[in-house]
């Protein structure tokens, strides 16, 4: 069912239009909160806060501040990454009977990164409607202020924590071309800057996007070579969360191509596919998995 409702925000200021809108009952509305200034809430998002009937969070703490900040009261149900699956469950039921959840986490959009996915999965596997609420995003935020121009970006989101498993994570998006996005903790910023100079060229841009909407955002470009320098003269720099940004691989040149093929044609004639098209990324610097495709269409 579908119903019209007038704002339930109490003495806030909402605009004629967003209380206009419908708002469907049995549903999941997936609601991006701020990443760290509270105004940069909606006003979608405040009237769907105060028309729903729970609201499933990461911390009810932390939604509670939120929620008092605006004047909203509603019944809080913990849904954190501890308890996804079955928290996921009881929301299903609850909006089999038709009521209205929304879902948020501490901060940014849902289910990117943070706790969420598996409820949205859990509700649209029992064929009920998930309407998503966009907002803020701490990854989107950096990109529009990094200046790296791509078309394109990779979301990573956390690498391991572990020195070896994030080091064999970083190696396999050497080859990436698209701008990657990465999420660090304070505490690991140090190792992790350590980590993309090790790995990658020292020329690559990377961005430090610290602290972003709040008193002290900070927003820093240089070279991979020159990260760790940049974050060791202020012991400032290692506080807050960080979004970073990595430039992305450099797109192969007509050169490049016609290079990788006549070696992929020499070692065809020795190897086998799979491990000609390995040896030729060594050799060439190229794409495994391109070289490996072009591979299988050389040999037939």
């Amino acid at each position: 069912m579908t119903v019209q409702e007038s704002s339930p925000v109490g003495a806030l200021p909402v605009l004629g239009e967003t209380a206009l809108q419908t708002y469907p009952t049995a549903t999941l509305y997936v609601v991006a909160t701020p990443i760290g200034n509270v105004t940069d809430i909606s006003l979608r998002a405040l009237h769907v806060l105060g028309l729903v009937d729970a609201v499933a969070c990461e911390d009810t703490r932390n939604t509670s501040h939120l929620m008092q900040r605006f004047g909203i009261s509603k019944p809080l149900v913990a849904a954190h990454m501890h308890n996804e699956r079955e928290a996921g469950d009881a929301i299903v039921r609850r909006l089999q009977a038709g009521e209205r959840i929304a879902l948020v986490s501490d901060a940014g959009t849902p289910a990117v990164s943070d706790p969420g996915a598996k409820i949205v999965d859990a509700v649209r596997a029992a064929g009920l409607r998930v309407v998503p609420l966009p907002g803020a995003s701490a990854g989107i935020a950096a990109l529009s202020a990094s200046g790296l121009v791509n078309d394109q970006f990779h979301f990573v989101g956390f690498v391991p924590a572990k020195a070896k498993q994030r080091e064999t994570a970083l190696q396999a998006l050497r080859a990436v071309t698209a701008t990657m996005v990465f999420y660090e903790a304070p505490h690991r910023i140090t190792e992790f800057a350590a980590a993309l100079a090790t790995v990658f060229e020292p020329t690559r841009q990377v961005v430090f996007a610290r602290e972003l909407t709040k008193l002290f955002e900070e927003i820093h470009r240089c070279t991979v070579a020159e990260a760790g320098a940049w974050l060791a003269a202020d012991a400032h720099r290692e506080k807050g969360e960080f979004v970073v940004l990595l430039e992305g691989a450099p797109q192969a040149s007509d050169a490049q191509e016609a290079e990788g093929e006549r070696v992929l044609k020499l070692l065809l004639a020795e190897l086998p596919v799979k491990q000609a098209a390995a040896l030729a990324a060594q050799i060439t610097g190229l794409k495994k998995n391109a070289l490996y495709e072009r591979a299988l269409a050389l040999k037939e």
